[in-house]
Protein backbone atom coordinates (compact mmCIF):
# COMPACT_ATOMS: atom_id res chain seq x y z
CA UNK A 1 0.00 0.00 0.00
CA UNK A 2 1.52 3.28 -1.13
CA UNK A 3 1.38 6.29 1.16
CA UNK A 4 0.79 9.77 -0.27
CA UNK A 5 -0.05 13.32 0.82
CA UNK A 6 -3.15 15.02 -0.52
CA UNK A 7 -4.34 18.61 -0.17
CA UNK A 8 -8.11 19.10 0.01
CA UNK A 9 -10.36 22.13 0.47
CA UNK A 10 -13.75 21.89 2.04
CA UNK A 11 -16.24 24.08 3.86
CA UNK A 12 -17.43 23.11 7.31
CA UNK A 13 -19.77 24.87 9.73
CA UNK A 14 -18.10 25.34 13.09
CA UNK A 15 -20.35 25.77 16.10
CA UNK A 16 -18.38 28.47 17.85
CA UNK A 17 -19.26 29.38 21.46
CA UNK A 18 -20.78 32.61 20.21
CA UNK A 19 -23.00 30.79 17.71
CA UNK A 20 -24.08 28.31 20.37
CA UNK A 21 -25.00 31.17 22.69
CA UNK A 22 -26.97 32.95 19.96
CA UNK A 23 -28.96 29.78 19.20
CA UNK A 24 -29.68 29.19 22.87
CA UNK A 25 -30.87 32.76 23.47
CA UNK A 26 -33.00 32.56 20.35
CA UNK A 27 -35.31 29.92 21.79
CA UNK A 28 -35.54 31.22 25.37
CA UNK A 29 -38.92 32.69 26.42
CA UNK A 30 -38.93 36.15 27.95
CA UNK A 31 -38.89 35.13 31.63
CA UNK A 32 -36.05 32.66 31.12
CA UNK A 33 -34.17 35.25 29.09
CA UNK A 34 -34.50 37.70 31.96
CA UNK A 35 -33.05 35.12 34.30
CA UNK A 36 -30.20 34.47 31.87
CA UNK A 37 -29.40 38.19 31.73
CA UNK A 38 -29.53 38.46 35.51
CA UNK A 39 -27.06 35.61 35.86
CA UNK A 40 -24.78 37.27 33.31
CA UNK A 41 -24.92 40.54 35.27
CA UNK A 42 -23.95 38.72 38.46
CA UNK A 43 -21.08 36.72 36.93
CA UNK A 44 -19.63 39.16 34.38
CA UNK A 45 -17.98 42.27 35.83
CA UNK A 46 -17.96 43.99 32.43
CA UNK A 47 -21.76 44.06 32.13
CA UNK A 48 -23.99 46.65 33.73
CA UNK A 49 -27.50 48.01 33.39
CA UNK A 50 -27.84 51.17 31.33
CA UNK A 51 -30.05 53.80 32.92
CA UNK A 52 -30.86 55.38 29.56
CA UNK A 53 -30.70 53.85 26.10
CA UNK A 54 -28.38 55.29 23.52
CA UNK A 55 -30.74 57.05 21.11
CA UNK A 56 -27.94 57.43 18.60
CA UNK A 57 -27.72 53.69 18.11
CA UNK A 58 -27.09 52.72 14.53
CA UNK A 59 -27.35 49.17 13.28
CA UNK A 60 -24.49 49.83 10.86
CA UNK A 61 -22.27 50.73 13.79
CA UNK A 62 -23.10 47.43 15.47
CA UNK A 63 -21.78 45.48 12.50
CA UNK A 64 -18.86 47.84 11.91
CA UNK A 65 -15.40 46.60 12.70
CA UNK A 66 -14.17 47.95 16.08
CA UNK A 67 -10.79 48.73 14.57
CA UNK A 68 -12.31 51.19 12.09
CA UNK A 69 -14.16 53.03 14.83
CA UNK A 70 -11.05 53.14 17.01
CA UNK A 71 -9.04 54.88 14.29
CA UNK A 72 -11.88 57.35 13.75
CA UNK A 73 -12.14 58.23 17.43
CA UNK A 74 -8.38 58.58 17.72
CA UNK A 75 -8.29 60.95 14.76
CA UNK A 76 -11.02 63.08 16.31
CA UNK A 77 -9.39 63.25 19.71
CA UNK A 78 -5.82 63.60 18.36
CA UNK A 79 -4.79 60.87 20.74
CA UNK A 80 -2.03 58.42 20.27
CA UNK A 81 -3.54 55.51 18.39
CA UNK A 82 -2.62 51.96 17.92
CA UNK A 83 -3.50 49.87 14.92
CA UNK A 84 -6.32 47.63 16.02
CA UNK A 85 -6.92 44.29 14.47
CA UNK A 86 -10.24 43.62 12.87
CA UNK A 87 -12.67 41.69 15.02
CA UNK A 88 -14.74 39.29 12.96
CA UNK A 89 -17.43 38.32 15.44
CA UNK A 90 -21.22 38.19 14.95
CA UNK A 91 -22.59 35.17 13.23
CA UNK A 92 -19.46 34.26 11.16
CA UNK A 93 -18.32 30.68 11.13
CA UNK A 94 -14.74 31.40 12.19
CA UNK A 95 -13.61 33.65 15.04
CA UNK A 96 -10.32 35.17 16.10
CA UNK A 97 -8.65 34.45 19.36
CA UNK A 98 -9.61 36.78 22.19
CA UNK A 99 -5.92 37.71 22.56
CA UNK A 100 -6.04 39.41 19.15
CA UNK A 101 -8.89 41.79 20.01
CA UNK A 102 -8.09 45.51 20.46
CA UNK A 103 -9.09 45.76 24.11
CA UNK A 104 -6.92 48.67 25.22
CA UNK A 105 -9.49 51.28 24.18
CA UNK A 106 -12.74 52.43 25.70
CA UNK A 107 -15.70 50.22 24.98
CA UNK A 108 -17.85 53.06 23.68
CA UNK A 109 -15.07 53.93 21.24
CA UNK A 110 -15.47 50.56 19.58
CA UNK A 111 -19.10 49.71 20.19
CA UNK A 112 -22.26 51.41 21.33
CA UNK A 113 -22.86 48.64 23.82
CA UNK A 114 -26.57 49.18 24.35
CA UNK A 115 -29.04 46.60 23.11
CA UNK A 116 -31.89 48.05 21.11
CA UNK A 117 -35.53 47.56 22.11
CA UNK A 118 -34.50 47.62 25.76
CA UNK A 119 -36.17 49.11 28.80
CA UNK A 120 -34.30 52.13 30.20
CA UNK A 121 -36.23 52.19 33.43
CA UNK A 122 -34.60 49.27 35.30
CA UNK A 123 -32.19 49.87 38.15
CA UNK A 124 -29.39 47.77 39.53
CA UNK A 125 -31.87 46.13 41.91
CA UNK A 126 -33.82 44.74 38.98
CA UNK A 127 -35.45 41.40 39.71
CA UNK A 128 -36.53 39.26 36.73
CA UNK A 129 -39.39 37.79 38.74
CA UNK A 130 -40.40 40.90 40.69
CA UNK A 131 -43.84 40.94 39.06
CA UNK A 132 -44.63 37.43 40.22
CA UNK A 133 -46.57 36.91 43.41
CA UNK A 134 -45.50 34.62 46.18
CA UNK A 135 -46.82 31.10 46.43
CA UNK A 136 -50.52 31.12 47.21
CA UNK A 137 -52.05 29.56 50.31
CA UNK A 138 -52.83 25.88 49.96
CA UNK A 139 -56.28 24.44 50.57
CA UNK A 140 -55.02 22.51 53.59
CA UNK A 141 -53.48 25.62 55.17
CA UNK A 142 -56.67 27.59 54.57
CA UNK A 143 -58.83 24.92 56.22
CA UNK A 144 -56.43 24.52 59.14
CA UNK A 145 -56.57 28.27 59.73
CA UNK A 146 -60.39 28.10 59.87
CA UNK A 147 -60.22 25.15 62.26
CA UNK A 148 -58.12 27.25 64.65
CA UNK A 149 -60.75 30.01 64.55
CA UNK A 150 -63.66 27.65 65.34
CA UNK A 151 -62.52 27.10 68.94
CA UNK A 152 -62.31 23.33 68.65
CA UNK A 153 -61.10 21.33 71.60
CA UNK A 154 -57.59 19.83 71.37
CA UNK A 155 -59.16 16.45 70.68
CA UNK A 156 -61.40 17.81 67.91
CA UNK A 157 -58.55 19.88 66.47
CA UNK A 158 -56.38 16.77 66.14
CA UNK A 159 -59.21 14.96 64.36
CA UNK A 160 -59.72 17.99 62.09
CA UNK A 161 -56.03 18.03 61.17
CA UNK A 162 -56.18 14.34 60.22
CA UNK A 163 -59.25 14.99 58.03
CA UNK A 164 -57.73 18.07 56.41
CA UNK A 165 -54.55 16.16 55.55
CA UNK A 166 -56.68 13.60 53.69
CA UNK A 167 -58.41 16.19 51.48
CA UNK A 168 -57.39 16.23 47.81
CA UNK A 169 -56.75 19.36 45.78
CA UNK A 170 -60.23 19.17 44.24
CA UNK A 171 -61.76 19.34 47.73
CA UNK A 172 -62.89 15.74 48.12
CA UNK A 173 -61.87 13.39 50.90
CA UNK A 174 -59.11 11.11 49.64
CA UNK A 175 -59.66 8.23 52.08
CA UNK A 176 -62.35 6.63 54.21
CA UNK A 177 -63.17 7.52 57.82
CA UNK A 178 -61.73 4.15 58.88
CA UNK A 179 -58.34 5.11 57.42
CA UNK A 180 -58.48 8.47 59.21
CA UNK A 181 -59.28 6.61 62.42
CA UNK A 182 -56.08 4.59 62.17
CA UNK A 183 -54.05 7.83 61.95
CA UNK A 184 -55.31 9.04 65.33
CA UNK A 185 -53.72 8.05 68.70
CA UNK A 186 -55.04 4.69 69.87
CA UNK A 187 -55.14 5.75 73.53
CA UNK A 188 -57.79 8.34 72.68
CA UNK A 189 -60.30 5.66 71.67
CA UNK A 190 -61.84 7.89 69.02
CA UNK A 191 -64.97 6.47 67.39
CA UNK A 192 -66.09 7.10 63.83
CA UNK A 193 -69.07 9.09 65.11
CA UNK A 194 -66.68 11.69 66.51
CA UNK A 195 -64.82 11.83 63.20
CA UNK A 196 -68.13 12.21 61.37
CA UNK A 197 -69.12 15.13 63.62
CA UNK A 198 -65.85 16.98 62.95
CA UNK A 199 -66.15 16.18 59.26
CA UNK A 200 -69.56 17.86 59.13
CA UNK A 201 -68.07 21.00 60.66
CA UNK A 202 -65.26 21.07 58.10
CA UNK A 203 -67.74 20.60 55.26
CA UNK A 204 -69.28 23.93 56.25
CA UNK A 205 -65.95 25.74 56.15
CA UNK A 206 -65.11 27.96 53.21
CA UNK A 207 -65.35 26.76 50.47
CA UNK A 208 -68.64 25.12 51.40
CA UNK A 209 -68.85 21.46 50.43
CA UNK A 210 -65.17 20.70 50.91
CA UNK A 211 -64.17 17.35 52.49
CA UNK A 212 -67.16 15.61 50.90
CA UNK A 213 -66.84 11.97 49.92
CA UNK A 214 -68.65 12.31 46.56
CA UNK A 215 -70.28 15.03 44.42
CA UNK A 216 -73.72 14.22 45.79
CA UNK A 217 -72.65 14.97 49.37
CA UNK A 218 -70.81 18.14 48.36
CA UNK A 219 -73.75 19.55 46.40
CA UNK A 220 -76.23 18.75 49.18
CA UNK A 221 -74.07 20.59 51.72
CA UNK A 222 -73.99 23.60 49.42
CA UNK A 223 -77.78 23.49 49.07
CA UNK A 224 -78.14 23.48 52.86
CA UNK A 225 -76.35 26.83 52.98
CA UNK A 226 -78.97 28.49 50.78
CA UNK A 227 -81.95 30.43 52.07
CA UNK A 228 -84.84 28.06 52.80
CA UNK A 229 -87.09 30.32 50.74
CA UNK A 230 -84.92 29.88 47.62
CA UNK A 231 -87.16 28.93 44.67
CA UNK A 232 -86.96 25.32 43.49
CA UNK A 233 -84.79 24.33 46.46
CA UNK A 234 -86.68 21.14 47.31
CA UNK A 235 -86.79 19.81 43.72
CA UNK A 236 -83.08 20.54 43.44
CA UNK A 237 -82.37 18.64 46.66
CA UNK A 238 -84.42 15.67 45.46
CA UNK A 239 -82.72 15.75 42.05
CA UNK A 240 -79.22 15.70 43.58
CA UNK A 241 -80.06 13.14 46.25
CA UNK A 242 -81.80 10.61 44.01
CA UNK A 243 -81.36 11.38 40.32
CA UNK A 244 -77.90 12.86 39.85
CA UNK A 245 -76.98 10.06 37.44
CA UNK A 246 -79.83 11.00 35.12
CA UNK A 247 -78.52 14.58 34.94
CA UNK A 248 -75.10 13.33 33.89
CA UNK A 249 -76.70 11.21 31.15
CA UNK A 250 -78.93 14.09 30.00
CA UNK A 251 -82.05 11.97 30.37
CA UNK A 252 -84.38 14.91 30.93
CA UNK A 253 -87.56 13.08 29.96
CA UNK A 254 -87.12 10.65 32.85
CA UNK A 255 -86.27 13.52 35.18
CA UNK A 256 -89.57 15.23 34.38
CA UNK A 257 -91.52 12.04 35.06
CA UNK A 258 -89.74 11.16 38.30
CA UNK A 259 -89.76 14.67 39.72
CA UNK A 260 -93.28 15.39 38.44
CA UNK A 261 -92.14 18.65 36.85
CA UNK A 262 -92.94 20.24 33.54
CA UNK A 263 -90.21 21.44 31.19
CA UNK A 264 -90.07 24.99 32.54
CA UNK A 265 -89.90 23.82 36.17
CA UNK A 266 -87.13 21.38 35.33
CA UNK A 267 -85.21 24.19 33.63
CA UNK A 268 -85.45 26.31 36.78
CA UNK A 269 -84.36 23.39 38.95
CA UNK A 270 -81.35 22.63 36.78
CA UNK A 271 -80.44 26.32 36.72
CA UNK A 272 -80.26 26.28 40.51
CA UNK A 273 -78.11 23.15 40.50
CA UNK A 274 -75.76 24.71 37.98
CA UNK A 275 -74.99 27.52 40.44
CA UNK A 276 -73.30 24.97 42.73
CA UNK A 277 -69.62 24.03 42.52
CA UNK A 278 -68.89 20.29 42.00
CA UNK A 279 -65.18 20.88 42.76
CA UNK A 280 -65.07 23.37 45.64
CA UNK A 281 -61.42 22.76 46.44
CA UNK A 282 -60.21 24.08 43.08
CA UNK A 283 -61.15 27.61 44.14
CA UNK A 284 -58.18 27.58 46.52
CA UNK A 285 -54.96 26.96 44.64
CA UNK A 286 -51.34 27.16 45.80
CA UNK A 287 -49.93 27.26 42.29
CA UNK A 288 -47.97 30.34 41.34
CA UNK A 289 -49.62 32.23 38.49
CA UNK A 290 -47.68 32.34 35.25
CA UNK A 291 -47.56 35.75 33.64
CA UNK A 292 -47.21 36.24 29.92
CA UNK A 293 -44.99 39.10 28.81
CA UNK A 294 -45.60 39.91 25.13
CA UNK A 295 -42.46 39.84 23.04
CA UNK A 296 -43.97 41.92 20.24
CA UNK A 297 -46.60 44.67 20.05
CA UNK A 298 -48.81 45.04 16.98
CA UNK A 299 -50.94 48.14 16.45
CA UNK A 300 -52.70 49.75 13.54
CA UNK A 301 -51.64 53.30 12.66
CA UNK A 302 -52.98 55.23 9.66
CA UNK A 303 -54.33 52.07 8.07
CA UNK A 304 -51.05 50.16 8.38
CA UNK A 305 -50.09 47.50 10.90
CA UNK A 306 -46.98 48.45 12.83
CA UNK A 307 -44.82 45.84 14.57
CA UNK A 308 -42.33 46.59 17.33
CA UNK A 309 -40.48 44.57 19.92
CA UNK A 310 -41.65 45.05 23.50
CA UNK A 311 -39.23 47.56 25.12
CA UNK A 312 -39.96 46.06 28.56
CA UNK A 313 -39.00 42.52 27.60
CA UNK A 314 -35.63 42.67 29.32
CA UNK A 315 -33.26 45.30 30.74
CA UNK A 316 -30.86 47.50 28.81
CA UNK A 317 -27.29 46.19 28.88
CA UNK A 318 -23.97 47.86 28.24
CA UNK A 319 -20.29 47.32 28.99
CA UNK A 320 -18.77 49.05 32.00
CA UNK A 321 -16.29 51.49 30.46
CA UNK A 322 -14.27 51.78 33.65
CA UNK A 323 -13.48 48.09 33.77
CA UNK A 324 -13.10 47.83 30.01
CA UNK A 325 -10.45 50.59 30.16
CA UNK A 326 -8.35 48.50 32.52
CA UNK A 327 -7.80 45.80 29.89
CA UNK A 328 -4.45 46.14 28.13
CA UNK A 329 -3.04 44.36 25.12
CA UNK A 330 0.07 42.35 25.56
CA UNK A 331 -0.55 41.83 29.26
CA UNK A 332 -0.78 38.10 29.98
CA UNK A 333 -1.37 38.40 33.71
CA UNK A 334 -4.13 36.37 35.25
CA UNK A 335 -6.29 39.37 36.17
CA UNK A 336 -5.96 40.87 32.71
CA UNK A 337 -6.87 37.54 31.07
CA UNK A 338 -9.99 37.28 33.21
CA UNK A 339 -11.07 40.82 32.33
CA UNK A 340 -10.32 40.15 28.67
CA UNK A 341 -12.49 37.03 28.75
CA UNK A 342 -15.34 38.86 30.52
CA UNK A 343 -15.22 41.65 27.98
CA UNK A 344 -15.35 39.19 25.12
CA UNK A 345 -18.33 37.39 26.69
CA UNK A 346 -20.10 40.70 27.28
CA UNK A 347 -19.71 41.67 23.63
CA UNK A 348 -20.99 38.28 22.54
CA UNK A 349 -24.06 38.53 24.78
CA UNK A 350 -24.99 42.03 23.60
CA UNK A 351 -24.63 41.07 19.95
CA UNK A 352 -26.59 37.86 20.48
CA UNK A 353 -29.43 39.82 22.08
CA UNK A 354 -29.43 42.22 19.18
CA UNK A 355 -29.51 39.34 16.69
CA UNK A 356 -32.37 37.74 18.63
CA UNK A 357 -34.45 40.91 18.48
CA UNK A 358 -33.77 41.38 14.80
CA UNK A 359 -34.90 37.82 14.03
CA UNK A 360 -37.94 38.18 16.28
CA UNK A 361 -38.96 41.38 14.51
CA UNK A 362 -38.53 39.88 11.03
CA UNK A 363 -40.66 36.84 11.88
CA UNK A 364 -43.34 38.97 13.54
CA UNK A 365 -43.54 41.32 10.55
CA UNK A 366 -43.89 38.38 8.17
CA UNK A 367 -46.66 36.85 10.30
CA UNK A 368 -48.56 40.13 10.52
CA UNK A 369 -48.27 40.61 6.77
CA UNK A 370 -49.64 37.12 6.06
CA UNK A 371 -52.34 37.23 8.73
CA UNK A 372 -53.58 40.78 8.19
CA UNK A 373 -57.15 39.52 7.63
CA UNK A 374 -57.10 37.71 10.97
CA UNK A 375 -56.09 40.89 12.81
CA UNK A 376 -58.89 42.83 11.14
CA UNK A 377 -61.74 40.29 10.90
CA UNK A 378 -61.08 37.54 13.45
CA UNK A 379 -60.27 33.83 13.46
CA UNK A 380 -62.53 32.91 10.56
CA UNK A 381 -60.23 34.96 8.32
CA UNK A 382 -57.09 33.09 9.43
CA UNK A 383 -55.03 31.90 6.47
CA UNK A 384 -53.05 28.64 6.40
CA UNK A 385 -49.39 29.21 7.22
CA UNK A 386 -46.43 26.92 7.87
CA UNK A 387 -42.92 27.56 9.14
CA UNK A 388 -41.38 26.95 5.74
CA UNK A 389 -43.26 29.86 4.18
CA UNK A 390 -41.98 32.29 6.80
CA UNK A 391 -38.44 30.90 6.54
CA UNK A 392 -38.43 31.43 2.78
CA UNK A 393 -39.87 34.94 3.10
CA UNK A 394 -37.17 36.15 5.52
CA UNK A 395 -34.35 34.01 4.02
CA UNK A 396 -33.69 32.01 7.17
CA UNK A 397 -33.63 28.33 8.00
CA UNK A 398 -36.85 26.70 9.11
CA UNK A 399 -35.26 25.57 12.39
CA UNK A 400 -34.44 29.21 13.21
CA UNK A 401 -38.07 30.20 12.69
CA UNK A 402 -39.18 27.28 14.84
CA UNK A 403 -36.91 28.40 17.69
CA UNK A 404 -37.93 32.05 17.58
CA UNK A 405 -41.66 31.22 17.52
CA UNK A 406 -41.52 28.82 20.47
CA UNK A 407 -43.07 30.33 23.63
CA UNK A 408 -43.07 33.84 22.14
CA UNK A 409 -46.18 36.00 22.31
CA UNK A 410 -47.66 38.77 20.18
CA UNK A 411 -49.90 41.46 21.66
CA UNK A 412 -52.54 42.64 19.20
CA UNK A 413 -55.65 44.82 19.72
CA UNK A 414 -57.79 41.67 19.81
CA UNK A 415 -55.66 39.90 22.44
CA UNK A 416 -52.36 38.18 23.17
CA UNK A 417 -51.45 35.20 21.00
CA UNK A 418 -48.57 32.78 20.89
CA UNK A 419 -46.66 32.87 17.63
CA UNK A 420 -47.59 29.22 17.05
CA UNK A 421 -51.26 30.27 16.98
CA UNK A 422 -50.76 31.81 13.55
CA UNK A 423 -49.47 28.54 12.06
CA UNK A 424 -51.98 25.89 11.06
CA UNK A 425 -52.63 23.20 8.48
CA UNK A 426 -55.08 23.70 5.65
CA UNK A 427 -58.07 22.03 4.01
CA UNK A 428 -58.94 22.26 0.34
CA UNK A 429 -61.99 24.29 -0.61
CA UNK A 430 -64.44 23.62 -3.44
CA UNK A 431 -62.95 26.31 -5.67
CA UNK A 432 -59.42 24.92 -5.27
CA UNK A 433 -58.33 27.30 -2.55
CA UNK A 434 -57.21 26.59 1.02
CA UNK A 435 -58.81 27.17 4.40
CA UNK A 436 -56.84 27.00 7.63
CA UNK A 437 -57.75 24.66 10.47
CA UNK A 438 -58.06 27.64 12.82
CA UNK A 439 -60.70 29.21 10.58
CA UNK A 440 -62.61 25.91 10.43
CA UNK A 441 -62.62 25.65 14.23
CA UNK A 442 -63.95 29.19 14.45
CA UNK A 443 -66.77 28.37 12.04
CA UNK A 444 -67.67 25.21 13.96
CA UNK A 445 -67.74 27.22 17.17
CA UNK A 446 -70.03 29.82 15.54
CA UNK A 447 -72.41 27.18 14.18
CA UNK A 448 -72.67 25.45 17.55
CA UNK A 449 -73.27 28.76 19.33
CA UNK A 450 -76.21 29.50 17.01
CA UNK A 451 -77.84 26.05 17.19
CA UNK A 452 -81.11 25.28 18.95
CA UNK A 453 -80.60 23.96 22.46
CA UNK A 454 -83.19 21.23 22.00
CA UNK A 455 -81.87 20.20 18.56
CA UNK A 456 -78.06 20.51 18.57
CA UNK A 457 -76.15 19.93 15.36
CA UNK A 458 -74.42 16.59 14.95
CA UNK A 459 -70.93 16.26 13.47
CA UNK A 460 -72.44 15.13 10.16
CA UNK A 461 -74.72 18.16 10.03
CA UNK A 462 -71.78 20.44 10.83
CA UNK A 463 -69.77 18.86 8.01
CA UNK A 464 -72.69 19.39 5.60
CA UNK A 465 -72.97 23.06 6.50
CA UNK A 466 -69.23 23.54 6.07
CA UNK A 467 -69.42 21.88 2.66
CA UNK A 468 -72.25 24.22 1.77
CA UNK A 469 -69.83 27.08 2.55
CA UNK A 470 -67.30 25.55 0.15
CA UNK A 471 -65.08 23.73 2.69
CA UNK A 472 -64.48 20.04 2.04
CA UNK A 473 -64.17 18.49 5.48
CA UNK A 474 -65.11 15.01 6.67
CA UNK A 475 -67.26 14.20 9.68
CA UNK A 476 -64.28 12.68 11.51
CA UNK A 477 -62.32 15.89 11.00
CA UNK A 478 -65.20 17.92 12.40
CA UNK A 479 -65.31 15.62 15.44
CA UNK A 480 -61.56 16.02 15.95
CA UNK A 481 -61.75 19.81 15.78
CA UNK A 482 -64.77 19.87 18.10
CA UNK A 483 -63.01 17.72 20.69
CA UNK A 484 -59.87 19.87 20.49
CA UNK A 485 -62.02 22.85 21.53
CA UNK A 486 -63.50 20.85 24.46
CA UNK A 487 -67.01 21.04 22.99
CA UNK A 488 -69.33 18.21 23.97
CA UNK A 489 -71.10 16.02 21.45
CA UNK A 490 -74.60 16.81 20.23
CA UNK A 491 -76.09 14.28 22.66
CA UNK A 492 -74.41 15.94 25.63
CA UNK A 493 -75.23 19.43 24.41
CA UNK A 494 -78.94 18.70 24.14
CA UNK A 495 -80.72 20.37 27.04
CA UNK A 496 -84.25 18.98 26.77
CA UNK A 497 -85.82 16.26 24.68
Amino acid sequence: MKQSLQLRLRQQLTMTPQLQQAIRLLQLPTLELRMEIQQALESNLMLELAEEPDTSFDEAELLESPSEREHEIERETNGAGQDAEQDNEGTTQNEQSSDELPLDTNWEDGYDGVTIYSDPGHTEEWDPFANQSEDGQSLQDYLAWQAQLNRLSPRELTIAEAIIDAIRDDGYLGCSLAEIHTALPEQWSVCEQEIEAVLIQIQHFDPVGVAARDPRESLLVQLDQLDPDTPWLEPARQLIDQHLGLVAKRQFAQLKRRLHLDEQALQQTLALVQTLDPHPGLRISSERPEYIIPDVFVRKENGHWRVEVNPDAYPCLRVNNQYAGLVRRGDNSRDNSVMRQHLQEARWLIKSLHSRNETLLKVAQCIVERQRDFLEHGEEAMKPLVLREVAEAISMHESTVSRITSQKYLRAPSGTYEFKHFFSSHVQTVDGGECSATAIRARIRRLIAAEEASRPLSDSQLAEQLQADGINVARRTVAKYRESMSIASSTERRRFA
